[in-house]
C-alpha cells in the first residue's frame, strides 16, 4: 500500500507565493501573539477595549465553534466571545500548554493550546453555572499581519465544560474524558529551533501520515477484527510512538497506544464515514516548528454520516463537515503525542441532535 503525494493545502490556493521568515522571526511572532492573548485576560474586563484594539484588526474575521460561528469586525468579537467569557468568569486565568509558530504559503500563523480556568459564576453560551472552578481546553490560530491579528480560529470544547456542570447530555466517550496533559520530555510553550530542517521534517512526518489515511481498509468486506488488524498494521503504524496518545475532544475521549487509538476513536470513525473526502477543500494551516507541527481544516473534511459506530446516533446519511485542528509532537523520531480540537456540537447539530437543546 503506498501513500500518495499531494497538496494538502487549501485549493486554489496551490501557485500563491511562499513566505519564508526565519525562526528568530518566528519566535518574535510568537512571543506577539502571546503577549496579547495573556495581556486580555491577565488585565480583565477593565482594559479589554484598549487590548483589543492593540492585539486585533478592526475587520477581524473570526471563526469560532457552535453556536458562536463565522461573523467579522473587533465590536462583534467584543460582543459576542470576549464579554460572556469574562461574565461568567471573573476570576479567569490562562495556562499556555502549546505554542506553534510558522508562515503556511502567504500567511504568517501562530497556533496555541491553552487552559481557561475559573469560578463558574454566569451562563456561558447556553450552559448554565455552577459557582465551581472549571476549566476549558481553547485551542486558537491567529493570522499576524503588520504585528496585528487579521483572522482567528478558536475551538474551545463546550462538551467539556458542560460534563463539568454534570450534566451528560451525549453517549458515553469510548476514550478516557479529564484535562489534556502538556507535551512529554519538553516545553511547548517557550522553545527556540534554529534549524529549519528540523521544524520542516515534523511537518513532513504529519502529513506524510495524514496522507496514509486515505489508505481505508474499511471498504473491504471484513469482520471489525480483521479491520483492526489491518488498522494496526497499516502504513499510518510507521509514524507513530510506541507510546503514543492522541487527546481528542469531549465526547471522543483520549486513548493511549495505537491500540487503543483504533479502538476507541479511529475503526468506528472509519466505520460511520466510509465515504469521507479529507482534502476537499483543504488544510488553511500547515506549520512545522521544533519538535511540533500542526494542521487544521475549517469544513475541510466532508463525509456522510453513514452508522452510529462513532458517535451513537443512528445514521443519518447527511454529509457533514468538519472543524479541526491537529497539534503534534514529535519524539524519538515519530508522533508521541496528538492534540485533536473538533467542534463536536457542530458535528452533531449537523446529524439533527441539538446538544443545547438537551441541556435546557
Amino acid at each position: 500500500m503506498q501513500i500518495e503525494k499531494f497538496d494538502t493545502g487549501l485549493k486554489g490556493q496551490e501557485s500563491v507565493k511562499k513566505l519564508i521568515i526565519t525562526p528568530k522571526e518566528n519566535y518574535n511572532n510568537k512571543l506577539i501573539v502571546r503577549r496579547y492573548l495573556n495581556s486580555i485576560i491577565n488585565e480583565g474586563i477593565s482594559k479589554l477595549d484598549d487590548n483589543l484594539d492593540k492585539s486585533f484588526s478592526k475587520e477581524i474575521k473570526v471563526n469560532c465553534f457552535h453556536p458562536l460561528n463565522e461573523f467579522s469586525g473587533l465590536n462583534d468579537f467584543k460582543q459576542k466571545f470576549w464579554i460572556p467569557l469574562f461574565e461568567a468568569l471573573p476570576d479567569i486565568e490562562r495556562r499556555e500548554q502549546i505554542v506553534i509558530g510558522g508562515a503556511f504559503r502567504d500567511k504568517i500563523q501562530v497556533g496555541s493550546i491553552s487552559i481557561l480556568s475559573g469560578t463558574f459564576k454566569k451562563s456561558l453560551f447556553g450552559i448554565k453555572p455552577i459557582n465551581k472552578m472549571v476549566n476549558l481546553k481553547c485551542c486558537e490560530i491567529h493570522q499576524l499581519k503588520n504585528n496585528k491579528i487579521v483572522e482567528s480560529h478558536i475551538l474551545i470544547d463546550l462538551i467539556d465544560l458542560i460534563f463539568q456542570t454534570g450534566i451528560n447530555p451525549i453517549y458515553p466517550s469510548r476514550g478516557s474524558e479529564g484535562v489534556w496533559l502538556n507535551p512529554i520530555n519538553t516545553d511547548g510553550v517557550n522553545f527556540f529551533e534554529e534549524n529549519m530542517k528540523v521544524s520542516e521534517a515534523s511537518l513532513d512526518q504529519s502529513l506524510t501520515m495524514q496522507r496514509s489515511l486515505n489508505i481505508k481498509p474499511e471498504l473491504e468486506n471484513i469482520s471489525d477484527q480483521e479491520l483492526k488488524e489491518k488498522l494496526i498494521n497499516h502504513p499510518q503504524s510507521k509514524f507513530w510512538h510506541e507510546k503514543m496518545i492522541w487527546y481528542g475532544p469531549s465526547g471522543i475521549g483520549t486513548a493511549r497506544t495505537l491500540e487503543g487509538f483504533v479502538d476507541n476513536h479511529q475503526l468506528p470513525f472509519r466505520k460511520t464515514f466510509k465515504e469521507r473526502n479529507y482534502w476537499k477543500l483543504g488544510h488553511y494551516c500547515e506549520l512545522g516548528d521544533g519538535k511540533f507541527s500542526m494542521t487544521a481544516g475549517w469544513h475541510s473534511i466532508q463525509a456522510i454520516y453513514g452508522s452510529e459506530d462513532w458517535l451513537g446516533y443512528k445514521a443519518t446519511n447527511k454529509n457533514v463537515t468538519m472543524r479541526v485542528m491537529d497539534f503534534y509532537h514529535h519524539d524519538e523520531g515519530k508522533i508521541r503525542e496528538n492534540w485533536v480540537p473538533i467542534d463536536l456540537i457542530h458535528i452533531l447539530k449537523q446529524i439533527d441532535i441539538d446538544v443545547f437543546e438537551l441541556i435546557k
